[in-house]
């Protein structure tokens, strides 16, 4: 026992970083919870490790008395084999330490040691990483709990919850990860470093390691969305005349906004926009909304809402798959995006609200295909505005449709058969 003791002690001191004395002092008081049963029924009890030999030892506190002792007490002359020079009413410590205690107390008490020692990690990793929160971490995957990732970082563990994992990406023990420290959550019960890839500020960072630009503050991310795993656009500018920050953050042949996309996957992953900022809010809302060419821009009474105007194809590219290019535009501009039709009718480029319009385009696509409104409302979300879209779009961007369910996406393509069998009579 004492050499696996030993042992055991050396390798949590190197792989964990704690200290000794600390894991003895975990131990100890995992030992005396264990084993109080099998001890002795003194109830001022404590359990000793010798950091040097692994010997461990209980021991408690008794009274020494001069006549029947009760648990707390011992009988002077017995007291005086070991002290003496005790006499009556002096305390003493006395070994109750039961046969195997070791061996025993040890198996039985291994859960709450593991707890003493992940206190004992996370009060490192506080005093460690609390400082570097917003910072990118490297380390090697663990293992996996309930949908986390569980890293290792070195000196402790950090979990990436489900909602801070990115969609479809794929991981297997013992690959290398990068990640993002944004909290040190020492209050529950599993790895304190919360760590992320999903979030925009990921993105920030990378950015700031591929740029120098923008890690000397030459040039700043003023705004980003991100919808990670598919698309994030990013604002950039710089109060130096002779700097573009759009050209700085993608670098020469696109090598620095390569150098994040790669640790996404590369090309084939999520694509992301950089755009240049502007004092002029409408600028920027047109240079958000491509790859769609605006044809013009102008805040709405309202002081909040900016009406688009723009052409039906181009309105299909400013939605993008699942709307998600008008949502990216609208979070990184700050403002509701009206996306108005140069082709409608006078009353509507003054400005009937997007949802009256949005509706008689649902009504008239559940129309003129012969589907429900419900499909036709999720084909308009996906950018499909018209039955001539759809049967330009291949197959895929259709089944792309992530609102669309397997039988509804079979209802619209037996719609759009039925049309083309119509058409060829």
């Amino acid at each position: 026992m004492n050499k696996e003791l030993l042992s055991v002690l050396e390798q949590l001191e190197q792989e964990r970083g704690i200290s000794r004395d600390v894991i003895i002092d975990a131990i100890e008081k995992a030992l005396l919870s264990a084993g109080r049963k099998s001890i002795s029924a003194a109830s001022d009890l404590k359990v000793q490790i010798n950091s040097r030999t692994g010997e461990v030892k209980a021991l408690a506190s008794l009274e020494v008395v001069d006549k029947i002792p009760n648990g707390d007490q011992i009988i002077l002359h017995r007291a005086r084999e070991v002290y003496p020079e005790a006499q009556i009413g002096d305390r003493v410590e006395w070994e109750v330490t039961p046969s195997g205690f070791g061996r025993i107390a040890a198996q039985n008490a291994r859960q709450a040691i593991m707890q003493h020692l992940r206190k004992a990690e996370k009060n490192i990793a506080r005093e460690e990483f609390q400082s570097h929160v917003g910072e990118i971490l490297s380390g090697v995957v663990k293992r996996f709990d309930a949908g986390s990732l569980i890293i290792d970082l070195g000196k402790a563990e950090g979990i990436i919850p489900p909602p801070e994992r990115i969609r479809g990406e794929q991981f297997l023990a013992g690959d290398s990860i990068n990640a993002l420290l944004i909290s040190v959550d020492n209050t529950g019960v599993g790895p304190s470093l919360v760590l992320s890839r999903s979030a925009p500020e990921f993105i920030v960072a990378l950015f700031k390691r591929e740029v120098s630009e923008i890690r000397d503050g030459i040039v700043e991310i003023k705004a980003i969305s991100r919808d990670a795993g598919n698309r994030t656009k990013i604002a950039v500018y710089s109060e130096n005349p002779n700097i573009d920050p759009v050209g700085a953050c993608v670098g020469m042949k696109g090598m620095r906004v390569k150098g994040v996309t790669n640790e996404f996957g590369g090309d084939s992953a999520e694509r992301i926009d950089i755009i240049p900022w502007s004092a002029d809010i409408l600028q920027v809302a047109k240079e958000a909304l491509k790859p769609a060419d605006v044809i013009s821009a102008e805040m709405a009474s309202d002081g909040e809402t900016i009406n688009v105007t723009l052409t039906e194809e181009e309105s299909r590219k400013a939605y993008g798959r699942r709307a998600a290019n008008l949502k990216l535009a609208q979070r990184l501009v700050g403002h509701p995006i009206n996306l108005m039709l140069a082709e409608a009718p006078a009353e509507e480029a003054k400005g009937e609200p997007f949802e009256v319009r949005q509706s008689k385009a649902v009504e008239a696509l559940s129309t003129d295909l012969g589907i429900d409104r419900a499909i036709a409302e999720k084909l308009i979300l996906g950018g499909f505005l018209s039955v001539a879209q759809l049967r330009e779009a291949e197959t895929a961007d259709i089944e792309a449709v992530e609102a669309l369910d397997d039988s509804e996406i079979d209802t619209v393509l037996d719609a759009l058969d039925e049309l083309d069998e119509i058409g060829s009579k």
